[in-house]
């Protein structure tokens, strides 16, 4: 039995040296450092908890040039039919819808896939084009001179939606590379 002042792991062995390393802050001087292992999750389980060590800021989502173009495609063949159920064929309301899809894009984009806001736009313009713009006869030949005269006689708000997304990407790059520089 060891005595009341001993400790049961000293009982008739040396006492042991003292340790050279200083101690870590906020821990006594005579318990030997151990590192402790913190399991740490990066979600939780709220909503607003933080994530990955920071608070979510509600920025959007970024796209990357894959994710660009498959959201042109799909949301301007989208306004396309809708403006085709509702009116026919494809006026106003898919030029108004091409310019929200192209300024999204062009927003939404991440920066190192700038370039595929103004290029995704008028492919998906094109497919929305000749997938949905009424053609008088068949044929491959009836198809191309039907996609050719749709975007001729379209081609202000193509030329408009390209332009604004352009115009946000160089936008945001110039931004990019001035706060780049300032740090």
């Amino acid at each position: 039995m060891p005595g009341p002042g001993r400790a049961p792991e000293t009982d008739g062995a040396p006492a042991a040296r003292p340790s050279r390393l200083r101690p870590v802050a906020g821990q006594p001087a005579d318990r030997p450092s151990v590192p402790r292992l913190r399991l740490r999750l990066p979600l939780r389980g709220r909503g607003d908890a933080p994530l990955y060590g920071r608070r979510r800021t509600g920025r959007p989502t970024r796209l990357t040039a894959i994710g660009t173009g498959v959201v042109a495609v799909l949301a301007t063949l989208a306004v396309a039919g809708v403006d085709r159920l509702l009116f026919g064929g494809l006026g106003w309301l898919f030029g108004l819808g091409f310019l929200v899809v192209c300024f999204q894009l062009a927003v939404r984009v991440r920066y190192a896939d700038l370039l595929a806001a103004p290029i995704s736009g008028p492919i998906a313009f094109a497919v929305a084009m000749l997938a949905l713009a009424p053609v008088k006869s068949p044929g491959v030949t009836a198809q191309v001179v039907a996609l050719a005269t749709g975007l001729a006689l379209r081609a202000g708000w193509l030329f408009s939606g390209t332009g604004l997304a352009a115009l946000i990407v160089l936008a945001r790059f110039i931004a990019q590379r001035r706060i780049h520089r300032s740090r």
